[in-house]
């Protein structure tokens, strides 16, 4: 069992102890808080301190809490802050202002707080003096270009006009509020500082290691952005630049890979930046041959061996060109990929679960040409192959825990350069004819979308939307009709695959128009009445229906469904999947 320490204390007994040697490490995130949050910590400190304006009124026995700070010892006998950065940031600039005021006081209070405030921003000797050269916290946030103004600061007490950081910033607003409450309060001042350092609580929670003290973090920090796995995996490579120009350049890296991610990556966990590290995993894991279905969590698999795969000189490479295929996939790049393939990049992003993207990941890092480029007809095979297994697995072995056994080895196979076959798991025609006869189509599964995303794309002359166009899925016979008319006699049709199509989120059919002879105009665009064009669906075979069928009635949903059927077994026998 993890052990922490865990004590409340007052700012004094925080910061002016010993040991409080704080180190905000190099994964950590730049600087944040802004005047806004500068002016709520004050006003809720002058309220708690000054109650209706007036200081006589403090209880002496009151506290204020003002949060928790996670830390844990490191290697080097620093507490490395893992969560509170920004709290604990923003009241060293409080103090260090106050600091500041009291240059000029020579009243025993003053001189008094004066030396307290100074036990906290700066370590002492034996006899308790401050050593003004040897700060209490220290930076090393390695994409906070401005943390030397902040440590500059905290130095001098001095902010000059050139320095534009939130440091700087934040700093100037608690000078000029205390300019402001000494004109008001000149009798009085010391009483404020005295007040945030013996009164004012945090709850230092110490942990034993960096990862007891991540789990905490996100155990209590719910509202704002935990450490990410990607932040520790920043500082590990940010570790192996030996040079400033070194740092200066991979943060310049850093910084275009996180911008790509955070375009194209939405993760159902954790950040965009981790998607990207876990795609990559999957070659790495395919290339040690790795077959198991239990996949370690991201943060465990790269700091293995003391981050070795980070240390690897490919590894940054490699994601830089990894994110620059996925911008290519999610932009549906022409230059990189034909009309053809960017069809059945479509069709997979509509794939009932994510598997895709890994798979698809691994054959491209091992496939790529020297210029990062794809052989068109060997990956319109590997297309075909996902989908049509993919899409099948899904009526077979439903959840995408059941598709790693397979995809794992196929993903091994990639990598030693051998055919992608899934001869374990091919499947037997009748039993996934009548899995898919079985299955009901519901607009809210998966494989419903998937199904009538394929259906759709299949068609050579379809064109291929956006990937952030939305759609919905449009019942044919509208269960409206069925309402009022009746005239379907098995209701199950109603939902069968065969009376359902892709149709644009914003063609708007009105609920009234619910026969098939009044909705063939939102199929094929029209003209309204106030002489406005509006456009009909871009899905080919619903203008095709629309323009060739009078109606769309039960006999139609029942062979639509079989032709949809029969047309995916065909599919599947093309691509050697079917025993």
């Amino acid at each position: 069992m993890s052990k922490l320490n865990v004590d409340q204390k007052t700012i004094m007994l925080l910061f002016s102890d010993k040991k409080s040697d704080f180190l905000i490490p190099d994964y950590q995130r730049p600087y944040a808080w802004d005047e806004s949050q500068c002016q709520t910590l004050w006003d809720d400190i002058f309220t708690f301190a000054f109650p209706d304006n007036n200081y006589q009124k403090f209880e002496k026995n009151e506290e204020y809490f003002l949060g928790s700070i996670v830390t844990f010892e490191n290697e080097n006998n620093k507490k490395e802050v893992i969560d509170g950065q920004q709290r604990l940031t923003t009241l060293m600039l409080l103090l260090r202002a106050f600091y500041a005021k009291f240059n000029n006081m020579q009243d025993d209070n003053s001189k008094s707080t004066r030396d307290r405030i100074a036990q906290c921003l700066w370590k002492t000797d034996e006899f308790g003096k401050a050593d003004l050269n040897v700060l209490k916290i220290d930076s090393e946030v390695a994409t906070d270009n401005d943390k030397d103004e902040f440590l500059d600061i905290l130095k001098t007490g001095i902010v000059n006009k050139e320095q534009k950081s939130n440091y700087a910033k934040n700093y100037t607003f608690f000078q000029q509020k205390i300019d402001i409450f000494l004109s008001e309060y000149p009798s009085y001042f010391a009483y404020l500082p005295a007040r945030i350092l013996g009164n004012c609580i945090l709850l230092p929670i110490e942990a034993e290691s960096q990862d007891t003290a991540l789990r905490i973090f996100t155990t209590l920090n719910n509202r704002g952005l935990p450490l990410s796995d990607a932040d520790i995996f920043k500082a590990q490579f940010y570790k192996l630049c030996n040079s400033k120009a070194e740092k200066d350049d991979f943060i310049e890296k850093w910084k275009e890979l996180e911008e790509k991610s955070g375009k194209i990556f939405r993760p159902l966990n954790g950040i965009p930046m981790d998607e990207l590290f876990t795609r990559y995993m999957y070659f790495v894991r395919s290339k040690q041959g790795i077959k198991s279905s239990t996949t370690e969590a991201l943060r465990k698999f790269y700091e293995k061996n003391k981050y070795s795969i980070l240390k690897q000189d490919e590894t940054l490479s490699n994601l830089k060109i990894l994110v620059d295929f996925w911008n290519d996939v999610y932009t549906q790049n022409a230059e990189r990929f034909s009309n053809k393939i960017l069809r059945k990049l479509f069709v997979l992003h509509y794939a009932p679960n994510g598997m895709w993207t890994y798979f698809l990941s691994v054959y491209f890092l091992h496939n790529k040409s020297e210029n990062h480029q794809l052989n068109e007809l060997q990956l319109d095979v590997f297309l075909n192959k996902i989908i049509a297994f993919v899409w099948a697995y899904s009526f077979t072995n439903p959840g995408v825990n059941a598709l790693r056994t397979p995809v794992y080895a196929e993903m091994i196979n990639v990598v030693n350069n051998k055919d992608i076959n899934f001869d374990e798991h091919k499947f037997e025609e009748n039993n996934l004819k009548i899995a898919i006869n079985n299955f009901e189509f519901k607009n809210g599964r998966p494989i419903t979308r998937s199904m009538l995303t394929w259906w759709a794309f299949i068609n050579d002359n379809q064109t291929t939307p956006t990937f952030n166009t939305n759609f919905d899925i449009e019942h044919i016979f509208a269960r409206k009709r069925q309402e009022n008319d009746k005239t379907l006699t098995n209701i199950k049709n109603l939902e069968a695959l065969g009376n359902k199509v892709l149709l644009e989120d914003k063609i708007n059919i009105r609920a009234a128009d619910y026969r098939f002879s009044d909705k063939v105009k939102y199929y094929k665009g029209f003209i309204n009445d106030k002489g406005q064009h509006k456009d009909g669906t871009i899905i080919s075979e619903l203008v095709h229906l629309a323009t060739s069928n009078t109606d769309f009635t039960e006999q139609n949903i029942i062979k639509r469904t079989e032709d949809i059927t029969n047309e995916f077994i065909t599919f599947l026998k093309q691509n050697n999947l079917i025993k």
